[in-house]
């Protein structure tokens, strides 16, 4: 059997490599990534198309470089899609160079934005319903 060596101490921990594995464990890296996704969407959606389609869009999954945007009203998928696309995809480059964005993926998806609201026991059509007596 060879002898047995022991591994000196490696003394103290560098301070920013144990943040790093800290933000790795709760995940806040990706909830920084996020909100900086967000945060750039308003802004480029305000200054191409304007506020109202700021605030009638939002971002989705970005996948293998493809962005999805998920909108309230068809209307503004037309419009979005036809006029706005390629500008919003060049600003959105400019303010987030590091995510390597190559397409954005314009969908509908008007559920997202509707008000959410609480069961009512009393209308059939909340999804609760009164007991029968």
């Amino acid at each position: 059997m060879a002898p047995r060596y022991e591994k000196p101490d490696p003394g103290p921990e560098k301070f920013g490599e144990l943040l790093a594995r800290l933000f790795l464990a709760r995940g806040w890296g990706e909830k920084t990534k996020r909100a900086a996704l967000e945060e750039a969407w308003t802004k480029a959606a305000g200054e191409i198309a304007g506020p109202i389609a700021a605030k009638a869009t939002k971002p989705g999954a970005l996948r293998k470089g493809v962005l999805e945007i998920h909108v309230r009203d068809t209307i503004l998928v037309h419009e979005m899609t036809q006029f706005h696309k390629r500008p919003l995809l060049a600003r959105i480059r400019e303010l987030l160079p590091q995510e390597k964005i190559g397409e954005l993926r314009i969908r509908l998806a008007a559920s997202e934005f509707r008000p959410k609201t609480p069961p009512n026991p009393g209308n059939p059509r909340s999804g609760t319903q009164r007991p029968i007596p």
